[in-house]
């Protein structure tokens, strides 16, 4: 089974390329989403609070996301602190998920900071989204209903894009240029003929 990293900056379209692989009958895992419920388990709470203290909290003793995110977006050493508890327990968590799935050629674990995190060594392949600046600052803007200079903020802590590109084993562009469609699903057919081969 091969371990497949999808990545790509915010606003680039990723999360539209893991549905179409889980339309594929692809096991997709979601590393934001997952960080997020894990983020909210009692020891990861105790080591948040720690550091960022008793104040990013929420009246039910639960992490404030919106709290947060507005310390660590502006302050990256404290971003890091946050991923230093995260991290490792997502990857732990996404080993013991993968492991269900040995008998299929391949599964994916979408992330948008697998280069920036160093996981990129974790991976068989890795899949990026690549997408203009600004196309993505306008999708975001729009989705989120952010204003620009939050979405700036937020995109200071990627790598750019065309450095995540040069370094991934496969590039789906989404700028409207091209159809997503049919690019996943050319790299879908090269995974499966790789990945069936790796089966015991």
């Amino acid at each position: 089974m091969l371990k497949i990293g999808l990545t790509g900056n915010i606003g680039s379209g990723k999360s539209v390329v893991s549905r179409i692989f889980s339309q594929l009958r692809v096991p997709v895992y979601q590393a934001d989403e997952e960080s997020k419920k894990i983020l909210q388990t009692e020891r990861v709470i105790t080591e948040v609070t720690k550091y960022f203290g008793h104040d990013i909290l929420t009246p039910g003793r639960q992490v404030d996301k919106k709290k947060l995110a507005s310390v660590v977006f502006s302050d990256a050493t404290a971003l890091q602190r946050l991923n230093s508890i995260l991290h490792p327990r997502v990857r732990q968590d996404f080993q013991e998920w993968a492991s269900k799935f040995s008998h299929l050629p391949y599964v994916v674990q979408e992330a948008a900071i697998i280069f920036e995190s160093g996981f990129q060594n974790e991976f068989d392949y890795i899949v990026h989204v690549s997408c203009p600046e600004e196309i993505a600052i306008r999708r975001v803007m729009t989705r989120d209903g952010a204003d620009r200079q939050t979405v700036l903020q937020r995109m200071r802590f990627q790598m750019e894009d065309i450095k995540k590109a040069a370094l991934s084993d496969f590039v789906i562009r989404n700028d409207g240029s091209l159809l997503i469609i049919p690019q996943t699903l050319s790299i879908h057919r090269k995974l499966l003929e790789t990945g069936t081969k790796n089966i015991p």
